[in-house]
């Protein structure tokens, strides 16, 4: 009894895990397609400026 118990936290836990994973990358979808296809020139010019502050090559 005690195994189903802890098997069902841990699977539970995973599944918790895949499902926040799932949202974050949709998040990040969202935000770098928002940013890189945005008509907004301020939007733009942000996420390209932020791209250089961290040094990431854009160019």
């Amino acid at each position: 009894m005690n195994t189903a118990i802890s098997s069902l936290g841990v699977s539970s836990s995973a599944a918790s895990r895949a499902v926040q994973l799932g949202f974050a990358a949709l998040l990040g979808v969202f935000i770098v397609g928002f940013a890189g296809f945005s008509q907004m020139d301020a939007v733009h010019n942000a996420a390209h400026d932020y791209r250089h502050s961290m040094a990431f090559p854009c160019h």
